[in-house]
């Protein structure tokens, strides 16, 4: 259903054809990034956390990682991930599927700037198999993003 839904949204803007349903499951962003040829960073992960009890969405480069003081500096609180078991009901996708596109409407989406250094990103295509290549002014455009913020670390070059 959840893919379904991604691919009809894709279909009615016209880029259907950056869908790809691969053979294999990208179960971790290495994986992922085997799977589709391209470098780990390149995978834009989509993570669902909860601020004051709401889903938030912050899709971020494959190398990045949350930092709490960012996030609690943009976010006014220490960063909740949504349990496993939630992230459906409250994100619209099933966890491995989760992607910025035809999620449930009340869910803001914020992009990291972790991903701005790239051209273009894969994400996730409502179910584990499949991934969307777009560029990062089209994933801004179509993911309805709210807002570019700055909550990560892990991703630049002289950090570790």
């Amino acid at each position: 259903m959840s893919y379904e839904r991604v691919k009809s949204y894709f279909e009615n803007i016209g880029l259907s054809d950056r869908i790809t349903v691969q053979k294999l499951t990208g179960d971790t962003v290495e994986h992922a990034a085997e799977v589709i040829g391209c470098t780990p960073a390149e995978i834009a992960k989509a993570m669902s956390f909860l601020v004051n009890e709401k889903p938030v969405m912050v899709v971020m480069a494959g190398d990045a990682k949350v930092n709490s003081s960012k996030f609690k500096a943009r976010f006014h609180q220490k960063p909740s991930m949504v349990q496993r078991d939630e992230v459906e009901k409250l994100i619209g996708h099933k966890p491995g599927g989760v992607c910025p596109f035809a999620v449930n409407e009340e869910v803001p989406i914020y992009l990291d700037v972790s991903m701005k250094r790239f051209k273009q990103v894969h994400t996730a295509g409502g179910i584990d198999t499949a991934t969307i290549r777009v560029s990062i002014e089209e994933l801004e455009h179509y993911s309805h993003a709210v807002d570019w913020v700055d909550v990560c670390k892990g991703w630049y070059v002289n950090e570790n």
